[in-house]
């Protein structure tokens, strides 16, 4: 079997070992490719490892030998599942891998607003406190979360290892998702729509799938149901929010302050209006990218390969 890896540095920048996959026989695997590199690299190719780097329609159609693709991330948009499946393509993903990582990502965000520690230790480092006449000083609100409400929309894995923190915290929970399990071993915690979950938060957290569905959910409508003082948090998917109408609601003291992990292009555009909107926070997609975390993730994809050699595939999303 011959398999390639077509963006291999996401997963592993080299603190990470791909031995797991030289078993089955030939490997390749290349840092970055380009959408123009991609079928040249994948002629001959059985197996294809992908994380970001999209694999439509076209593209599969072009490779005859390719019998199994296998998604290095929960989420599998970059590739056209639907074609793939005509084409008797088996497609995977690895669920659930970086559930820990993100939700503590999330509050890493949150926190972050509630106590504005980064900015802080600045004012100290540049001779604030030394010059205080007081042994205490605050440049920034500072908030406690226990009693705050959180709105989590997506309650899954991360969803639900989320609202276990919040709760840890005292906080009230709202969610919306696409099944409403039993969570009566929650305290404060209930279901409720869209509209609701964005009027009574004071955090808004996404924790959804992006699918046709939730692209571009979070608009300029539903940002002016939020409260003024509220904090939108995304560790999920950039598309689902339309980064222009969030600069403008930020800008224009619709809501307080956003954190994102995530935006709708990935690297951003240099005019992306988020960079100068006001009061909020971007990381660049590492809430999933813990060593733990990308360490279970190699150990799944190698699962995942190993089962599809043996005819019993697992986790497969088409």
């Amino acid at each position: 079997m011959n398999i390639v890896v077509l963006d291999g540095y996401g997963l592993n920048p080299g603190d990470l070992s791909w031995e797991g996959f030289r078993e089955f026989c030939g490997l390749k695997i290349y840092d970055r490719t380009s959408p123009d590199e991609v079928l040249g690299r994948s002629a001959g190719a059985d197996i294809l490892l992908t994380n970001k780097t999209l694999l439509n329609s076209d593209m599969l159609k072009a490779l005859p030998d390719l019998k199994y693709i296998g998604v290095l991330a929960t989420g599998y948009n970059v590739v056209d599942i639907a074609v793939a499946k005509e084409l008797g393509i088996i497609v995977t993903n690895i669920p659930a891998y970086s559930t820990n990582s993100v939700a503590q990502m999330t509050f890493a965000l949150i926190l972050e607003f509630c106590f504005h520690v980064q900015k802080h230790s600045d004012s100290v480092m540049e001779g604030k406190w030394a010059a205080s006449k007081d042994f205490t000083y605050r440049d920034y609100p500072l908030t406690e979360l226990f009693s705050k409400t959180i709105g989590i929309i997506g309650f899954g894995n991360i969803g639900s290892k989320t609202g276990d923190i919040a709760t840890s915290f005292g906080m009230n929970i709202i969610a919306t998702g696409r099944t409403q399990s039993n969570q009566m071993h929650r305290k404060n915690f209930r279901w409720a729509g869209l509209p609701e979950l964005l009027s009574q938060s004071d955090f808004v957290s996404i924790h959804c799938p992006l699918t046709p569905e939730t692209s571009g959910l979070i608009n300029a409508g539903n940002l002016r149901l939020m409260k003024k003082t509220a904090f939108l948090i995304n560790t999920s998917r950039g598309p689902i929010i339309i980064d222009q109408d969030l600069a403008d609601a930020l800008n224009e003291g619709i809501i307080a302050g956003a954190g994102l992990d995530v935006l709708t292009h990935e690297p951003p555009y240099s005019g992306n209006p988020l960079f100068n909107a006001r009061n909020c926070i971007i990381t660049p997609h590492i809430a999933w990218a813990t060593k733990e975390a990308r360490s279970r993730l190699m150990q799944t994809a190698v699962q995942n390969v190993k089962a599809f050699l043996s005819g019993k595939p697992v986790n497969v999303v088409n």
